[in-house]
């Protein structure tokens, strides 16, 4: 199973890049990761939210495969543990899911139509995390969900 993080907004700081790509070697012996970055065009640039939500929408889609597993964090979503995800991701390839897509949505987070798109809505915290760390975030948690998987000692119960 191929795993995409898909994240609307700017490219990453160097600094994040750094820790993502770290995660995303460790991971490459269990499972191949991808970061997508969505960009809108600055042309549509707008302080409308909705508008912007219907843009990062067109761009999702746009993307959106029948192949895909669309999986949507959001602070309002389900709070799993790191085991958790490690089974989320277990049951997805015994499913024969052939890309699972996380999706960090806008800054004003998506349309009610992605929403609805989603299989399932995740929440990685109560607390709010800007973009650029999420990815980081996710790229770790990805790496752990792996590592318990494989019964590698990196995670500690």
């Amino acid at each position: 199973m191929n795993i995409e993080i898909w994240s609307i907004g700017k490219e990453n700081e160097s600094f994040i890049q750094t820790g993502i790509d770290h995660y995303f070697q460790k991971t490459k012996p269990y499972n191949p990761v991808e970061l997508v970055i969505l960009q809108t065009p600055k042309k549509f640039a707008t302080t409308d939210i909705e508008k912007t939500k219907l843009q990062e929408e067109e761009l999702i889609l746009k993307k959106l495969q029948a192949h895909h597993y669309l999986i949507l964090l959001d602070e309002k979503g389900k709070m799993l543990t790191s085991p958790q995800w490690a089974h989320q991701f277990q049951q997805l390839m015994n499913q024969g899911t052939k890309t699972a897509v996380l999706l960090i949505g806008g800054a004003y987070g998506v349309s009610d139509n992605i929403r609805k798109q989603a299989r399932q809505v995740w929440s990685l915290s109560h607390l709010v995390f800007p973009h650029q760390l999420v990815r980081l975030i996710l790229a770790e948690q990805v790496y752990r969900a792996f590592s318990i998987l494989n019964n590698s000692p990196y995670h500690h119960s």
